[in-house]
């Protein structure tokens, strides 16, 4: 199965930044730990603080790949042009987040996403990942 994650702004400090609220730990370490622990499945990963090459990253592999795992970061909130992006494709996108955004600021609790995506996991950590993952594989 071929499943690509997708990070949006920010995430590419992970394990520098609030870690109060993302945790210590680095994507890319986490990333390597799931390819370890899910070595029959092809997964591969893309990082961008830019809208537009989140947007282009969806329609290069929209039509190729098994899943999308999403996480937009703030732009979850704000991108019809990345719901947009998520309605036009045919695979399937579910939505993480790492904190439970419900507990948070009340801008984070609307998802422009969400409606176009098979569904949304949040508040697990990094674990959230490995959730939609399973999430994949198990269909």
């Amino acid at each position: 199965m071929k499943i690509q994650i997708i990070n949006g702004p920010n995430l590419n400090l992970l394990g520098i930044r609030e870690k109060s609220i993302y945790g210590d730990a680095d994507f890319n370490s986490y990333f390597n730990s799931l390819i370890q622990r899910y070595p029959d499945q092809q997964l591969t990963y893309f990082q961008s603080n830019n809208e537009g090459e989140i947007i282009d990253t969806l329609h290069e592999v929209g039509f190729l790949y098994d899943g999308i795992i999403l996480n937009a970061g703030a732009y979850t909130h704000t991108s019809i042009a990345i719901a947009d992006a998520i309605a036009g494709i045919t695979t399937p996108v579910i939505e993480v987040h790492i904190s439970n955004v419900y507990r948070r600021e009340s801008f984070r609790h609307k998802s422009m996403l969400a409606a176009n995506c098979k569904g949304v996991i949040a508040g697990f950590g990094l674990d959230s990942y490995r959730l939609a993952l399973e999430n994949f594989i198990s269909k």
